[in-house]
This record gives C-alpha cells, sequence and structure tokens, in this order.
C-alpha cells in the first residue's frame, strides 16, 4: 500500500506539474487568456473520471492494479501527445466569431487536453473507490504529491524550456505504474521510463507560435534570425535582429521628431513585442528619440535629482534619464531573467547602461521595493514597458502596480516638489486613461488633498498618453514648461490646471476632446455618478480588487458587440468575455457530467436513506468551491506579499496542498478525538477553526503584510508557509473524512463524488475570478466560508458512523 501511495503523488504531482506547463507553453502559442479557458476545460477531465468510475466500477475494482497501472501509462503518452496534436490543429482565436470550423478545432483542443486529466484522475479515483479504508491516506498522498508537483514544475521551467518538461510527465507516468507493485518488473518499468522520458522528440512539443504574434511576423522579414533565447517561468524571452529590415521601435514617437531610434534588437516575451534594446555607446544624440515620447514630459517640466524607473525592461526609461542627466537613477526590474540576460549577454550593446553611474539596478517588484525603501525621490517613473506584460487579448490579470493603495505608497516617497509619472497606451474609446486619472484622485483624496485638480497633468500622443500627479500643485512654471513640450512635439493635452476645453483636441484629432471632458467630469463633484454613468468600468483599483485592465460592464454589453460587427474589435473587453465564457462551457459540462450517472445509481444504491444522494452532491460541491475560493484568494493576496507571481503560486500552492495533505493524513485521528472528547459533529468543529482562522485572516494579514514587506523574500516565504499551515491543514480534513463515511455507507457513489468535487474544482476558479473582480477578495472568502458551513449542515452529524 505504501508503494501505491508513492505512485499516486508521482502521478498526481505529474499531473499538476502538466497543468502548470501547459498553461506557459499556451501562453507562449497562443495567448494566456485562451490559455486558462482551454486548460479550465480540460481540466474537467477529474470530472469525467468521476462519471467514467460511477459506471465501470465493479469492472475496475475487480482488475484494480492492472488497470491502475494501464491509466498511469495512457496518462503520460496522452500529456505528450495531447499538447503535440493540440497544437497542430490550426485553432485560430481570432477567427471564432466568422469561422465555424474554428468551434470545431477548439472542442478538438478540449478533448486532446482533457484526456491526460482524465487518466489521471481515473488513478486516485480508482485508489478511493478500491481502499474505501485508507482514504484519508490516499488523499493525502494525492495532496502532498500536488504540492510538490507545483514546485517541481517552477524549478524544471528555471533550467529547460516548458515542453521539455512534459518528457519528465512522459516518464513519469510509466515510472508510477512501475513501482505501483513492488515485483520482479520493477526495474523494467523504471527502465523504459527512463528510455521513454529521454528519447521522445523534441521537435513534436516545440510550442508553434499564432501567426498573430509579434515574433512570429518579426522573423518573416528578409534576415531576420534569432540571436538568442531564454527559458523560464516566468515568460520566454527571445531576442532578434533584422539587419535587412531594421526594426524601428519608439512607441507613442512624435510624428514632429527630427530623430530616429538607433539600431535596434528586438526582445519579445511569449512572442509578443518588441520592446526595443538601443545600440549605445555613450553618445546621447543615439537615443535623441526618446526625447519626442510622451514620457518625456516629467523631465521638462522640471530637472529631477534623484530619479526612481520602476519596470526597467529593454532599458529605454533607464536611457531617457541618462539623456536628461539625472544625477542618480534607481532602477528596478522584477523579471530577474530578463535582468540576466540585459545585464550580461547585451550589455555592450546597450552600452552597460544598468551597471555605471548614475544608475543603481535593483531586482525586486514594485511595490516590495518601494515599501522597503527609505528615499525620496524628486520623480517616480512608471514607463511603457512596465505595463506591457498583458496580453493583447485584452487584461484581466491582477496587477498591484496601479492600484490606489500603490500610489498612496508611491506619492509619500516623492519629495515636497516631486512627480509620479506613469505612462501607458492610448484606448479609444478613452478609458484607461480615464481609469488611471481616477486612481490618481482617489489616492490623492485618501491622502487628505480635497482639491487634487491642480495636481493632475495628463499628455496624450497618438499612441501612448502620460499622467503626472505631484503631491503638491503644479507651478505655473511648470505648467508653462509641459505646454511648451506639448507644442513641440504635437503631443495634447488631456488636461492641466487652467486649461480650458478649446485647448484641447489640437494635433492627435478626436471627434471630440473626450479625454478633457472625462478627465473633468472625474474631478467634479458628482465623480461617482461619472463613473456609474460611463460606458466602461473607471472604478479605481484596490488592493482587495487589484484588476485594473478590468474595463468591462455588462450594461454596455449590448452595444459593444453591436460596434464589434461593424468596426472589429475596440470596443469589447475580450479578456472578461472569455472569462464568462469559460464558465458557461465548465459548468454545462459539469453538470452533464454530474447528472450522467444518477439513473445507474439509482439502480445500483436503491432508495438511499435520508436524501443520501442530494447530501453528496451538496456536500463534495460545496467543498470544491470552498477549497478552491481560498486557495485562489490566499495565491492572489500573497502575490503582494512575496513580490511576484512565480513566489505567490509556488509558495502558496505548494503550501496549502502539503499542509492539507497532512490534514487528509491526521482526518482519522481528528475524527476520533472529536467523536470522544468534543461535543459537537467533528465535520462542525472543523469548520468551525476554518471559519475562524480565514477571518481572523481577513483582519490582520493586510497589517501584517504592510509590516512584513520589506522583509527579504526567503523570509517572507517561510512566513507565508507558518500562515497557510493551520488553515490548510483543516482544510484537508473534510474531504476525507466524508468520503470515507460515504464508502462505509454507500461505497456505489464514492466515484461519483470524486467526480462532482472535480468539477467543483475546476468550476470555482473561474467563479472565485470573477467574483474578485466585482465584489473583491474578502467578499470570496466569506462565501469561502458559507459553502464550508452548508457542506456541514448537508451531511448528516456522523455519531454513527463507523471510524473512518
Amino acid at each position: 500500500m505504501n508503494m501505491l501511495r508513492l505512485a499516486i503523488s508521482i502521478v498526481s504531482a505529474s499531473a499538476i506539474a502538466y497543468e502548470i506547463l501547459l498553461m506557459r507553453l499556451y501562453s507562449i502559442v497562443q495567448w494566456h487568456h485562451f490559455a486558462f479557458m482551454i486548460i479550465s476545460i480540460a481540466l474537467l477531465g477529474y470530472g469525467a473520471s468521476g462519471t467514467f468510475l460511477a459506471f465501470a466500477r465493479t469492472w475496475l475494482v475487480d482488475r484494480f492494479y492492472n488497470a491502475w497501472r494501464i491509466n498511469a501509462v495512457l496518462f503520460s503518452i496522452s500529456a505528450y501527445g495531447g499538447f503535440a496534436f493540440a497544437q497542430r490543429l490550426g485553432f485560430n482565436p481570432f477567427e471564432i466569431t466568422w469561422e465555424p470550423s474554428q468551434l470545431l478545432l477548439l472542442s478538438a483542443a478540449y478533448v486532446l487536453l482533457l484526456v491526460p486529466f482524465f487518466f489521471a484522475a481515473n488513478c486516485i479515483g480508482l485508489a478511493f473507490t478500491r481502499f474505501g479504508d485508507r482514504i484519508g491516506g490516499i488523499y493525502a498522498a494525492d495532496l502532498t504529491g500536488a504540492g510538490l508537483g507545483a514546485l517541481a514544475a517552477v524549478l524544471v521551467m528555471m533550467v529547460m524550456p516548458a515542453e521539455r518538461g512534459l518528457n519528465i510527465v512522459l516518464g513519469a507516468g510509466f515510472f508510477a505504474a512501475g513501482i505501483a507493485v513492488l515485483n520482479k518488473r520493477v526495474l523494467l518499468w523504471v527502465g523504459l521510463a527512463l528510455v521513454v522520458g529521454l528519447l521522445a522528440p523534441a521537435s513534436w512539443v516545440a510550442p508553434q507560435l499564432s501567426e498573430y504574434k509579434g515574433l512570429r511576423a518579426a522573423l518573416f522579414a528578409p534576415g531576420a534570425h534569432v540571436v538568442a533565447e531564454r527559458h523560464s517561468p516566468l515568460g520566454r524571452m527571445t531576442v532578434v535582429d533584422s539587419p535587412r529590415v531594421p526594426f524601428r521601435i519608439a512607441p507613442g514617437l512624435s510624428f514632429a521628431s527630427p530623430h530616429i531610434p538607433p539600431e535596434q534588437l528586438g526582445l519579445f516575451i511569449d512572442g509578443e513585442g518588441p520592446h526595443a534594446i538601443n545600440r549605445f555607446d555613450g553618445d546621447l544624440s543615439q537615443i535623441a528619440h526618446l526625447d519626442y515620447t510622451t514620457e518625456a514630459a516629467p523631465y521638462h517640466a522640471q530637472s529631477p535629482g534623484r530619479v526612481l524607473i520602476l519596470g526597467v525592461s529593454a532599458g529605454a526609461g533607464v536611457l531617457l534619464a541618462r539623456y536628461h542627466h539625472a544625477p542618480q537613477v534607481d532602477a528596478v526590474e522584477a523579471n530577474p531573467f530578463l535582468a540576466d540576460l540585459l545585464q550580461k549577454q547585451f550589455a555592450d550593446y546597450s552600452g552597460n547602461i544598468f551597471s555605471q553611474p548614475p544608475v543603481a539596478f535593483h531586482i525586486g517588484e514594485t511595490r516590495t521595493f518601494v515599501a522597503a525603501s527609505r528615499e525620496q525621490y524628486d520623480l517616480i517613473h512608471i514607463p511603457l514597458s512596465a505595463s506591457s506584460g498583458g496580453s493583447i487579448m485584452g487584461g484581466l490579470s491582477e496587477t498591484y502596480v496601479y492600484t490606489t493603495e500603490a500610489f498612496v505608497s508611491y506619492l509619500d516617497h516623492l519629495t515636497k516638489a516631486g512627480i509620479l509619472s506613469i505612462t501607458r497606451e492610448v484606448k479609444n474609446p478613452p478609458r484607461d486613461a480615464l481609469k488611471l486619472t481616477a486612481t490618481a484622485i482617489d489616492a490623492l483624496t485618501t491622502g487628505g488633498n480635497e482639491d487634487p485638480a491642480p495636481n493632475l497633468v495628463l499628455i496624450r500622443g497618438w499612441q501612448t498618453y502620460t499622467l503626472l500627479v505631484k503631491n503638491e500643485p503644479f507651478t505655473e512654471g511648470e505648467i508653462s514648461n509641459l505646454r511648451r513640450f506639448m507644442a513641440e512635439r504635437s503631443f495634447d493635452a488631456g488636461y492641466y490646471p487652467g486649461m480650458v476645453r478649446t485647448s484641447a483636441n489640437q494635433y492627435n484629432l478626436l471627434e471630440a476632446p473626450y479625454f478633457y471632458d472625462g478627465a473633468i467630469a472625474l474631478l467634479g463633484p458628482d465623480r461617482q455618478r461619472t463613473m456609474a454613468r460611463y460606458k466602461f468600468n473607471l472604478e479605481p483599483a484596490t488592493d482587495n480588487r487589484p484588476y485594473f485592465n478590468n474595463f468591462f460592464k455588462w450594461s454596455s454589453l449590448p452595444e459593444q458587440t453591436s460596434a464589434h460587427r461593424t468596426s472589429g474589435y475596440p470596443l469589447v473587453e475580450r479578456g472578461y468575455v472569455i472569462l464568462v465564457a469559460t464558465l458557461v462551457q465548465a459548468t454545462l459540462v459539469a453538470l452533464v457530467l454530474i447528472l450522467a450517472p444518477l439513473h445507474m445509481l439509482r439502480r445500483a444504491t436503491g432508495p438511499v436513506v435520508n436524501g443520501e444522494r442530494t447530501r453528496t452532491v451538496v456536500y463534495f460541491l460545496a467543498l470544491g468551491l470552498s477549497f478552491l475560493f481560498i486557495e485562489i484568494v490566499f495565491i492572489q493576496r500573497f502575490m503582494l506579499f512575496l513580490g511576484h507571481p512565480l513566489y505567490a503560486i509556488s509558495v502558496t500552492l505548494a503550501s496549502f496542498l502539503i499542509f492539507a495533505g497532512a490534514g487528509a493524513a491526521a482526518s482519522s485521528t481528528a475524527f476520533r478525538f472529536a467523536k470522544r472528547y468534543l461535543r459537537l459533529s467533528p465535520m462542525l468543529w472543523i469548520v468551525a477553526g476554518i471559519a475562524a482562522i480565514a477571518l481572523c485572516y481577513l483582519f490582520i494579514l493586510p497589517s501584517l503584510f504592510e509590516t512584513l514587506l520589506p522583509l527579504p523574500v526567503p523570509i517572507k516565504a517561510i512566513a507565508s508557509a507558518v500562515l497557510i499551515a493551520p488553515l490548510a491543514f483543516l482544510m484537508g480534513m473534510p474531504f476525507p473524512i466524508g468520503l470515507a463515511s460515504l464508502s462505509e455507507r454507500t461505497p456505489a457513489l464514492v466515484p461519483w463524488a470524486w467526480g462532482i468535487n472535480g468539477c467543483a474544482s475546476v468550476v470555482s476558479p473561474i467563479i472565485a475570478s470573477l467574483l474578485s473582480i466585482h465584489l473583491g477578495f474578502d467578499a470570496v472568502i466569506g462565501l469561502a466560508i458559507g459553502f464550508y458551513v452548508l457542506a456541514a449542515l448537508a451531511w448528516r452529524p456522523l455519531d454513527a458512523a463507523k471510524e473512518v
């Protein structure tokens, strides 16, 4: 039995590693929203497994070890082959609205990627069905393996391309099949695992980029070729040289610019871009074109002494500071793999700009660095490159860079006359710039400024805009300097103190001065009414709802859909729509999978007592929703604390799963203890403990994170694991206790319960994301507690049940 548990851990580790690798690979091949949708549906293989086992339980249990090995091997083969075939289908998300065949290709991708999770879930579900008296240990092996697999996937992507990680998954299934039972053939299975894992051709799973990705288009240019490529969990970085058709990368460069960019290399991240790596040898005239972008505005308002650049990327912001002779520059980059690439391989090409005075280069996340800093800056600059990590399919990913709390922190680190400067891409109709303006207004009023109008300037070019914010009003001299800057470069004033409407919309013409009108409305007394009536969501993002890139409003959907049919994509917020479409698809498939076995189960179980089937549905559905609600929210919460999504996912997910596995292993002992010494149903005291800890964290985590934020990442990782441990430990108990009790009373329902929980676990992250967008993380935690209480009420008191 111990070897079987180890084999289960290996399969579970491989399955979650496969999921993480798929997300990484599909972010390269397609875009992250479609990656989320495709893989979310594919995970319904866990639900399909429960349905299948409900029908085939008796036949499979009689042939348990052979069936288990076959499923483990089929998991490995289908994991490797599924991705290889899925990306060769030719699915193109841009054609899905007018080409019906794309829906068939999407469905085929779902099936190909669903199959591996189906076989992996069969391995676990079969064990639950066969060994009903050892469910706690089996579930512990499942969760612990999953936790270790999440860590392993991240580590693998640090040392090799994600597609090579599929070779490890391929070999792991064969290895698990071999060790499930110790016999003379174990060495044969182990050797087969090594041979299969090592010899599977890498070309079969090499990512094939969409033709709409920037990298694919760039390589079509004559003579264009890749000069460097780095793989990491944070993205695949590709550097391209195009000597015959040179890159001319200067986002938002004024049409009035007399300067052209120097020789450049194109930097692509996950195939998107390019960002410019400028050749620089110290001659400032080479980078004079940067002074004709909206990002240069704060350097013309005043001559800053100490500059902080948050989000270095390829280094354009650093070059701009060098061009304006900033005497002291702190440059911060969150991606250590990108920083290593630029500081080493392309240091000479770019003039060693990150390692020479006056630049001090730092690896760190924006909010973490600012919180830990005791410096005051004349200019805090968040360049355009810092906002370009999202997908061109529209962004819903959480970002803590543009929340109200972030703005307050930035403003606190400015000198008395210092400027906060943020540059982003113009979106028409206006929404991005207005939402950023609303966030700045919210931050200023939060800090006690009752009249923020004199503290803001908005400058618009044809492609980019720059928002300038101060703690004190802009001086007449600064406004005069900025007006001259705009006039010389044909940039439009979106807003500045004292501006009149006729001064707007002079160069990059729109039908009306929308940016000025929007800014004036937001600065007026009816700001809340303005945001409520506007066609896009302009509510400032907060740390509780850090979705700055969500502009979607249900009330505007009919108009947006109509405009989509006539003018393409400018109005439809596709990221949100895709999220909703994923939920609809997942819910429909989940309902089919849950309801399909009902007729057979009625015949197998007969007239079960007191609505056993109904309680089974409610109990395991509620557990699947509540567990993932809390897990997803904690990952997002700890993202700010740990300083990077990579750390948050690896530390938080692994901690939850491993400590929940420990709770599952202890569930039998906990059940007996509660039954003997406590005057409550065991399920009630477990749920009471979960609710108490979760509610406590709602109140103490924000202030605790604020206090601990400046600490080094290793110490914060340990603190995170310690905080998660008691909550996760208790969260690991209800499922094995309930499933073991069900196995004793009505064993025919065990596979069905496993499938119900699997379906809920797939749907719950999608629901949690949507609820977080609209209600915030705190509300999702509250709902999770409610679902745990519902589970406790749905399951009848276990006093009469046998020991687990």
